[in-house]
């Protein structure tokens, strides 16, 4: 009998990212209208889409041996997996996200001990309620099935606790942050008894081992230049790298070739300062994968 690795992808807001993320590193998952078994280009693995929230749960049962969840959801209902590897990218960035406390712009509520008395919405219920618990504060807290902010500028709630990754959209609708309370990402989970098959743990290792090195890709650019002989140590000298530039002669004894990985967001000041510096031909290229 075959053996396959049960894979769940959070189906929803993390999809279209996670399904990017597989992409790049090597897995190319498809997904057809309302089905929730993709197909993926390799025999040892079986996809499941399942909601984030419910995706720990799976694991935890050994309905799937591994996935993808945000961390907020293992935090929210304490499922019992392994996690393998936290991965911060969202829906939107590859930033994390942020549950925080929000109210409307003229509410006197300042701080967490303010919310005595008072109603809170949220989708973190079990997460809130203990929040609230260990800062000795007594509040109601309602279970939302979405539309949370409205909630708060309906009057329906006195607060919520939201998900957020800029604060854009709650400063859009009149509210406004009180404090943080839980910064999330997308972690990779698994049962903790699928890592005790050799097989299972060696496949679960490496889907981690790829998805790190396509996360630590998408922050590097690999830089190509040609240097003058007599000029190569300023050049040098301009260049960050994660070790050491490679230097290789280039026919004749004139010109070397010099490539180097660097931070993506530095090539803005790096290419002019190198082009000063005398070198020609600099190429920036993109990276799919990068292994530490």
């Amino acid at each position: 009998m075959e053996t396959k690795l049960k894979l769940g992808l959070p189906k929803g807001s993390l999809e279209a990212s996670t399904l990017k993320l597989f992409d790049q590193a090597g897995w190319n998952i498809s997904v057809r209208s309302r089905h929730y078994f993709p197909t993926v280009n390799d025999e040892t693995l079986s996809c499941k889409l399942v909601k984030a929230k419910e995706l720990g749960a799976y694991v935890e049962s050994g309905v799937l041996d591994c996935g993808l969840t945000g961390q907020d959801w293992i935090v929210e209902f304490g499922s019992d997996v392994e996690e393998i590897c936290g991965l911060h990218y969202s829906k939107a960035s590859d930033q994390g996200c942020r549950w925080v406390l929000i109210v409307k712009n003229d509410s006197p509520i300042q701080s967490i001990q303010d919310l005595t008395g008072k109603t809170v919405a949220t989708e973190l219920t079990g997460f809130t309620e203990r929040h609230l618990k260990e800062h000795g504060v007594q509040a109601t807290v309602q279970h939302s099935w979405g539309a949370t902010e409205a909630k708060v500028v309906e009057g329906l709630a006195d607060a919520a606790v939201e998900i957020t990754e800029t604060g854009t959209t709650i400063r859009a609708h009149g509210l406004r942050i009180v404090e943080d309370l839980l910064h999330t990402h997308t972690v990779f989970v698994a049962n903790k008894q699928a890592m005790q098959d050799p097989w299972k743990r060696k496949k679960i290792e490496n889907i981690a081992l790829m998805l790190e090195s396509a996360m630590a890709a998408r922050e590097k650019v690999l830089l190509k230049l040609n240097a003058p002989v007599d000029k190569i140590d300023q050049i040098v000298g301009v260049l960050p790298s994660l070790h050491a530039p490679t230097i290789n002669r280039l026919h004749g004894d004139d010109w070397v070739a010099v490539e180097t990985v660097v931070n993506r967001i530095q090539t803005r000041e790096l290419i002019p300062l190198l082009k000063a510096a005398g070198a020609e031909g600099i190429l920036e290229l993109n990276l799919t994968k990068l292994v530490g």
